[in-house]
């Protein structure tokens, strides 16, 4: 077996090489990412394993299925980047990782909200200046607040379970509820305008793109504090901007952004970034934005390379693999 991995960092080859070696799995790491002309490095390979941003759509997989790639594994969760039927119409087996630690991107998203809330990215900055001023810097306790957590899956229900420590009242949206979390369900809507804060932890479907959009605006809040660190497009950003601008959205706390795929993971400090929308949103003063980072703990490194190469294995030898995406 031989696989190519592509849009591969440092951290990636730390975790997956001594699991390779063990299972004798000839690789390459690639950092380039996986599109139509990128394709051609997985010739004469059995396996790709690619991650959020690669290009897994049906043309990318037509020159995958001719170069005799029969397995596509994500070392990821989420698998919006993939036409998986199209795959499946070919005889290729797309895996996923499906759980590889919800606690390193609840923890993430709560890390971003206390950010936010009590400024301390701002009060970080300061004292570095020696600038001890505390003018500006008043924020909120989470005590008390209502947050409204979009999707109740392993992560949201870690998340519901954080901000319960903090003694926050939990209300959810989820088209599939799950009992005994002790929280209340309501429409989309109802959690849009009860809610203080916003964190959405959902898969990206046809049904959720955009599900926070222009019209969310006029029923969330005032001062809402938005969080992300699901898919970008699950949330407008145009819209989110103009939430902001108007001063109806009190705060955003961004780990994902719709069109990341141009820039998150890469160094581009000395260029001109020509998405104006997401310029403007890292200029405002109330928006975090970091670059997809919720997942990287090294616990969930770890058990991102167990699972992908665990995934090959049984695919290879024809064993059942629970984590097929069909």
């Amino acid at each position: 077996m031989k696989i190519a991995f592509f849009d591969t960092k440092n951290y990636d080859r730390e975790v997956f090489e001594p699991k390779l070696k063990a299972a004798k799995i000839r690789h390459k790491f690639y950092d380039t990412r996986l599109d139509e002309d990128s394709a051609v490095l997985a010739k004469g390979c059995d396996t790709v394993c690619v991650f959020v941003n690669d290009d897994v759509s049906a043309p990318v997989i037509d020159k995958l299925n001719e170069y005799g790639v029969k397995i596509i594994a994500l070392r990821c969760a989420g698998f919006n980047n993939v036409d998986y039927k199209h795959a499946e119409e070919l005889g290729i087996k797309v895996v996923r990782v499906p759980a590889y630690s919800p606690y390193a991107v609840a923890e993430h998203a709560m890390a971003l909200l206390l950010t936010s809330t009590r400024k301390i990215h701002k009060a970080y900055i300061r004292t570095r200046d020696f600038n001890f001023s505390l003018q500006g810097l008043t924020g909120f306790d989470l005590h008390g607040k209502t947050v409204g957590v979009i999707g109740t899956g392993k992560i949201g229900k870690v998340f519901i379970s954080i901000c319960k420590g903090f003694g926050m009242n939990v209300i959810a949206y989820d088209k599939f509820p799950s009992e005994g979390l002790g929280i209340e369900y309501k429409s989309l809507d109802q959690v849009y305008r009860e809610a203080d804060i916003l964190s959405f932890h959902c898969p990206l479907t046809d049904d959720t793109r955009h599900m926070f959009n222009f019209g969310s605006i006029n029923k969330v809040k005032p001062g809402v504090v938005i969080i992300n660190t699901s898919r970008g497009a699950l949330i407008d950003a145009e819209a989110l901007l103009e939430g902001i601008k108007e001063k109806k959205i009190g705060a955003a706390c961004l780990d994902v952004y719709e069109e990341e795929s141009q820039y998150f993971y890469e160094d581009l400090s000395e260029n001109i970034i020509d998405d104006d929308t997401l310029s403007r949103l890292i200029s405002m003063p109330n928006v975090i934005v970091t670059s997809h980072q919720a997942f990287l703990t090294r616990e969930a490194l770890e058990n991102i390379a167990s699972t992908t190469v665990d995934n090959v294995l049984k695919i290879d030898s024809g064993e059942v693999c629970e984590n097929i995406v069909s």
